[in-house]
C-alpha cells in the first residue's frame, strides 16, 4: 500500500493557488482512475484506489499547509505505513513553470509543508516536485505562492496534471523515469512521422536531378554561323 499526499489549503478561497498545485494533481489522477469518492478522514479528505495490484490511498490534509505534518503522520500509524510508502506532491519555485522532477529524501528548502512533513514522519519519503517558476525576489514569494495562476499559465498547466495523470500507473510500480517521461510527452509531445506517401514525393523530388547538358563541341565558325541563322 502506497500514500500519495497532496500539500495545500483547504477552502475555495485557495483552490487556485499556486501553493494547492499538490491538491490539483491528486484531483486529477482521482477523476481519471476512477478512485472512489473522497471522504473526511485524518484531518484531511482521502480516496482511494488501484493500478492493478498496486493500492494507492490519496491524502490532502486540510490542516492547512503548515501543519500537514498532522494528517499524514495519523494516516501513517492507522495503515502501518513507513515513509518509504510515502509520496508528496508539491510546488516548487526552484524548477520552471511545468516541470516535474522525482526525488527521494533530502530537505525541505524551506517549503513550510514539507518543513512539518519532516517533523512528523522524517525525512526519508519520496516527493513529486511541480514546478511554478520563482517570482524573482525572496520578498515576493509568499504573495506569488499564494496568488491564483494566470490564465496564460492554463494550457501548461493542464498539461502537466494530464501528464501526471498518463503517469500515475509507473509511479505506483516504482518506475520513476517512465513517469516523468509520460508527463514529458504531455509538455512536448512527440512530432508524427511523415506519411509513405509524403515520404514517397520527398524522395522523388530528391532523386529528380535535371540532366547536365550534351557537351558543344562545334567549331568557333560554325557557332558563329549559326548564330545567323
Amino acid at each position: 500500500m502506497q500514500l500519495w499526499v497532496g500539500l495545500g489549503n483547504p477552502g475555495a478561497k485557495y483552490a487556485g493557488n499556486r501553493h494547492n498545485i499538490g491538491f490539483m494533481a491528486l484531483d486529477r489522477v482521482a477523476e481519471d482512475h476512477g478512485f472512489a469518492p473522497w471522504r473526511g478522514k485524518f484531518q484531511g479528505s482521502l480516496t482511494e484506489g488501484r493500478f492493478g495490484s498496486d493500492k494507492v490511498l490519496l491524502l490532502k490534509p486540510e490542516t492547512f499547509m503548515n501543519l500537514s505534518g498532522q494528517s499524514v503522520g495519523e494516516a501513517m500509524r492507522f495503515y502501518k505505513l513507513t515513509p518509504a510508502d510515502v509520496t508528496v506532491f508539491h510546488d516548487e519555485l526552484d524548477l520552471a513553470p511545468g516541470k516535474l522532477r522525482v526525488k527521494q529524501g533530502g530537505g525541505h528548502a524551506g517549503h513550510n509543508g514539507l518543513r512539518s512533513m519532516h517533523a512528523h514522519i522524517g525525512a526519508d519519503y519520496a516527493r513529486v516536485r511541480l514546478g511554478i517558476g520563482h517570482p524573482g525576489h525572496k520578498d515576493r514569494v509568499s504573495g506569488y505562492v499564494l496568488s491564483d495562476f494566470a490564465k496564460a499559465e492554463a494550457d501548461w498547466l493542464d498539461d502537466l496534471m494530464r501528464g501526471i495523470s498518463d503517469g500515475a500507473p509507473h509511479l505506483a510500480a516504482g518506475d520513476s523515469g517512465k513517469f516523468m517521461n509520460a508527463v514529458a510527452l504531455r509538455r512536448g509531445p512527440q512530432r508524427p512521422e511523415k506519411s509513405k506517401q509524403q515520404t514517397t514525393k520527398a524522395a522523388a523530388r530528391k532523386d529528380h536531378v535535371a540532366p547536365e547538358p550534351a557537351p558543344d563541341d562545334r567549331t568557333p565558325l560554325q557557332k558563329l554561323v549559326d548564330r545567323f541563322k
